[in-house]
C-alpha cells in the first residue's frame, strides 16, 4: 500500500525564509528542467528573487510542500484588462518537482491561483505554454484554460518576445 501524502499548497511570504528557499528550490529545478531552458538560474538570480519579488505588490506565489518537502511553484503577477476594466493574473511559472509529479499538485496549485484570483477582482487567468510540453497543456486544458482568441477568423493569439 502507497504511503499517504501530506499536501500543503500556500501562498508564499517571500520574506519567509523557508518559503523564499522553497521557491528557488522548484524555480531552479523547473529552469535545469527542458521545458524550463535546461540550464540552472545562476547563483545572482537566487540570492535576490524573493526579495525582488516581495518588491512588487502585484506579484504572488503559490506553493506546494508533500510531507514537508518543497514540490511545485506558481509564480503570478496581476495585469489589468482594458476591455474588462478589471485586473487579471497571469501565470509566469509553473512548476512541479519530478519526483513529486502525478500527486495532482499543479491543479490543486492552480485552484489557489484562482481562489486568489477571485478575492482579488480578476477578469481571467493568462499563462504561456510552450507548443511541445503536452504534459502542460494537457493540465491546463484539464482545469478549464483554452488558447487565447476573439474571433476564430483571425487564428489564435501568440505569444512574442523581446529581449533587452
Amino acid at each position: 500500500m502507497e504511503e499517504a501524502k501530506d499536501i500543503l499548497v500556500l501562498q508564499a511570504s517571500y520574506t519567509n525564509p523557508v518559503h523564499a528557499e522553497a521557491i528557488c528550490h522548484v524555480l531552479n529545478g523547473y529552469a535545469q528542467d527542458p521545458m524550463g531552458g535546461g540550464h540552472p538560474l545562476s547563483a545572482e538570480v537566487l540570492l535576490h528573487l524573493p526579495e525582488e519579488l516581495a518588491k512588487r505588490p502585484h506579484a504572488f506565489s503559490v506553493l506546494a510542500f508533500v510531507n514537508g518537502e518543497p514540490a511545485g511553484l506558481v509564480n503570478c503577477f496581476e495585469g489589468f484588462s482594458t476591455f474588462a476594466c478589471r485586473p487579471l493574473v497571469n501565470i509566469h511559472d509553473v512548476a512541479v518537482m519530478p519526483e513529486f509529479r502525478g500527486l495532482g499538485l499543479s491543479q490543486k496549485m492552480l485552484q489557489k491561483v484562482e481562489d486568489i484570483a477571485r478575492q482579488r477582482g480578476c477578469c481571467k487567468i493568462t499563462l504561456e505554454v510552450l507548443e511541445g510540453n503536452a504534459v502542460a497543456q494537457g493540465s491546463y486544458a484539464k482545469f478549464g484554460f483554452a488558447a487565447g482568441m476573439f474571433d476564430p477568423a483571425h487564428g489564435h493569439m501568440q505569444f512574442w518576445i523581446k529581449p533587452l
